[in-house]
């Protein structure tokens, strides 16, 4: 095996501009356009980053809110494009971010299964030999034939999520959402990636938990202002943030 066919994920370079509006209503815009003010603001979420993240590998990235950790995640899932630089993604990704974005809500838990797993890459017939082991880990054999719009939040997240660790990723992006959710679920959520990291399969999680990053992550990426601070041994980059949060 070669050296570039052992990396599931290489960020060269990159960085990405978001444009901001600075009035919030019409009605604030008109006189600031009229007076020659700027209606739009830009900003850098993320500056320069380069990271390689090795097949089979559990990756954590940390840093305060808005310091771009979302942002990088979905520049990996494909979900938008950096402003500078290029991703290189090796393998099938399964990206746990704003879970059920793809669900309709006036189509039955049983429709939106079959929906999201095409969006996520899975055949009919995929989707269709794993119909069981979905509903199964949902726990909603119950509700599966209503529609989605009638579900709790909790258990709008059970089948999103159910949906998206079943499409047999090679690398799995999670953003903090096992923070929702109760304990019984969280704790069969983790047991779900422990299996998929025991599998070989490439983990990258945004958390704000260090004792789940400490306990998951082979290796931590630190961004704070955009930037990559810090990347290697987890207790030790861990070890920096929560100093640079005290020193704030």
């Amino acid at each position: 095996m070669t050296e570039n066919t052992k990396i599931a994920i290489k960020i060269d370079h990159v960085s990405k501009l978001f444009h901001r509006q600075k009035q919030r209503t019409f009605k604030e815009l008109i006189p600031a356009l009229i007076g020659g003010e700027k209606a739009v603001e830009t900003f850098w979420a993320l500056q320069d980053i380069n990271l390689e993240i090795k097949k089979g590998e559990t990756l954590g990235i940390i840093g305060p809110n808005g310091s771009g950790k979302s942002t990088l995640l979905k520049l990996i899932a494909g979900v938008s494009k950096p402003t500078k630089g290029s991703i290189t993604v090796n393998g099938r990704v399964a990206p746990l971010i704003e879970l059920g974005a793809g669900f309709h809500p006036e189509l039955t838990g049983r429709e939106n299964v079959f929906l999201n797993g095409v969006i996520l890459g899975m055949s009919r017939k995929e989707i269709k030999a794993k119909f069981q082991e979905i509903v199964d880990f949902a726990e909603l054999w119950d509700f599966i034939d209503q529609p989605v719009k009638h579900y709790s939040s909790g258990m709008y997240l059970r089948l999103a999520f159910a949906v998206a660790i079943h499409t047999e990723p090679e690398i799995l992006l999670v953003d903090e959402i096992l923070a929702v959710g109760d304990a019984s679920f969280q704790e069969k959520c983790f047991k779900k990636i422990e299996e998929l990291k025991n599998n070989g399969v490439t983990i990258v999680m945004v958390s704000h938990s260090m004792p789940s990053v400490q306990k998951y992550c082979q290796r931590v990426a630190y961004i704070n202002f955009s930037n990559l601070v810090a990347i290697g041994d987890t207790k030790e980059v861990c070890a920096k943030y929560q100093a640079d949060i005290m020193n704030k």
